[in-house]
Parts: C-alpha cells; structure tokens; sequence
C-alpha cells in the first residue's frame, strides 16, 4: 500500500480534471481526493496498492481530450488506513 501527493500542473482547471481524476481513482479502487489550488494547479493525494497507483498516475498524465498536464510533482506520505473513497474537494 502506498500513497502519494501530486502537484499537476498544465490545462487542469476548468476541463473536466478533477472528475477524469476520480472516475480514474474510482475504476482502480483507489482513495483519496482532489481538489483546486489558487495557482492554477491541481492537488491530488492517492491511495492504494503500488501496482494500480502507478497506472493512475499514467492515466492522469494521459488526461482526457480537454486536459494537458505539462507537469507532476510526486512526493511519497504516509498511508491512511481509514480511508474509504477518492472524493473531489471544493
């Protein structure tokens, strides 16, 4: 089990991103959340195992056809052991 934070970075706000983020996390049986930043970015914390936390992290860098991410930070933090869902933060 692992879980990370991104920073996205690139056309994210305003096109859908956040939702494409969680039906992404949602298929893969991740948790966590996403949410707006001021700066334009999005931030995003996910859970689960490496395996499927990896291919979310290249289904976001794909995006979907209104998106463009140009760039990811990724930090590794502490797993959450009571987390039930990916929710979007408003």
């Amino acid at each position: 089990m692992v879980r990370y934070l991104i920073n996205v970075d690139g056309r994210v706000q305003g096109v859908g991103f956040r939702y494409f983020t969680q039906i992404a996390a949602n298929t893969l049986n991740l948790t966590g959340w996403c949410e707006n930043l001021m700066n334009g970015k999005v931030q995003i914390e996910v859970q689960g195992s490496e395996q499927y936390v990896h291919l979310f992290i290249a289904k976001i860098k794909q995006g979907n056809t209104f998106c463009r991410v140009s760039n990811m930070e990724l930090v590794n933090i502490p797993v959450i052991n009571d987390e039930k869902k990916f929710s979007i933060k408003y």
